[in-house]
């Protein structure tokens, strides 16, 4: 999936606009016990109630993909033929109405997810989408539409005690410490199935959520989909450092870092400035063409890319954002750290002096010490 389809759905989840009738789930406790259940048609609801439980589903499609959005590649097989594939076609094809393949859906969430000791709130919600036709000029035209997108949606939401507040007690006519008892949190993952895909289903691929980038739930992911888990972008930086640093070897030096950091933040940059819908991605070899350009001998530069193949597998598709902090550019030793921004990333420089190794920065305008102003000293020579 790409942005733009993506969008298209997150616009679905508003009042009068999606084919959503109930809201299905069931709240689970830290024992892992089912304390209740819901099934509520969204009709029937009040409008800010109904609203606040769309926004929650909507959640799900937020968040950068590679990062918070990933996709999830089932195999011939498993479409074929595997318990995974077939619960989530059955959970789709009935409409959530089946409620024995909720209840073994809700099962094997709980059986896998760890949620620690936290509460939590399984959602569920299925719509079909009439997608309109699009024309040659990018407008739509609903009357010509002949597809209809039928999917569900799934997010697993925390619920936390709430916090004791002064509050008006009209009873009483007096104010005292009072506190809901329970708050539902915002997501901590979910995913879509089928993949919507050239705006039409895809039911090789389902798309996930997990609102923090580098905690997939990968049990979860195991127990849902059953298929290898992604590696987390923290994951991923690891292992790309890794690649770095043991196939380049002694060639791996401050500004060969500084060339890739800074050709990778140029086309994360142009990939935002062109809004392009499809996801930025690069390969080992467009890395290694960096290194060339940074002097880096051929050898060293197959030595990393045949790492990045045993990391990640071979001709896989990276993330720039999952490989680099393209707002931040840290150096550091085992006394101290110095962070520029990664345009000015180019003045740092490493020498070795007197047999001392250290780090320079040629230094400008006034200078600061923990905010306050101090004055450029030249130290009287002896």
């Amino acid at each position: 999936m790409n942005q733009k389809e993506i969008s298209e759905l997150k616009r679905r989840f508003r009042l009068g606009k999606n084919a959503i009738s109930h809201i299905c789930g069931c709240y689970v406790n830290n024992q892992k016990e089912i304390v209740s259940y819901l099934n509520e048609p969204l009709d029937r609801m009040p409008e800010e109630e109904a609203e606040k439980y769309l926004a929650l589903l909507k959640k799900v499609l937020s968040g950068a993909m590679g990062r918070n959005l990933i996709d999830i590649v089932f195999s011939t097989q498993q479409v074929a033929d595997s318990d995974e594939h077939r619960r989530l076609m059955a959970l789709r094809d009935s409409k959530l109405k089946d409620g024995e393949v909720r209840q073994e859906f809700y099962q094997t969430v709980i059986g896998a997810l760890d949620m620690g000791e936290s509460n939590y709130l399984i959602l569920l919600a299925h719509d079909a989408y009439d997608v309109p036709h699009r024309g040659k000029d990018g407008e739509d035209r609903a009357d010509e539409g002949d597809t209809v997108f039928s999917y569900i949606v799934c997010c697993v939401c925390p619920v936390k005690d709430g916090k004791l507040e002064l509050g008006y007690c009209a009873g009483e006519n007096e104010f005292h410490n009072c506190a809901p008892s329970q708050i539902v949190s915002p997501p901590e993952l979910g995913f879509l199935f089928p993949a919507f895909d050239d705006r039409a289903a895809n039911i090789y691929n389902a798309l996930t959520y997990a609102r923090k980038p580098d905690e997939l739930h990968q049990e979860f992911l195991d127990a849902i989909f059953h298929t290898e888990p992604p590696m987390s972008p923290g994951e991923q930086r690891e292992a790309f450092q890794t690649a770095l640093r043991e196939g380049l070897e002694g060639a791996c030096g401050l500004e060969v870092v500084q060339a890739v950091h800074e050709r990778l933040s140029q086309r994360i940059e142009r990939h935002r400035e062109e809004k392009d819908p499809e996801p930025l991605s690069v390969t080992a070899k467009d890395v290694a063409s960096i290194l060339l350009d940074c002097g880096v001998e051929e050898t060293r530069a197959e030595a990393f890319c045949a790492k990045c193949g045993e990391l990640f597998g071979e001709g896989a598709a990276l993330s720039p954002a999952n490989l680099i902090d393209s707002k931040r550019f840290e150096v550091k030793t085992a006394d101290a750290a110095i962070s520029l921004n990664p345009e000015h990333s180019y003045l740092v420089e490493t020498r070795v002096i007197d047999g001392k190794k250290y780090l320079l920065i040629p230094a400008g305008g006034e200078l600061e010490v923990n905010g306050m102003p101090v004055n450029w000293v030249q130290p009287e020579s002896e």
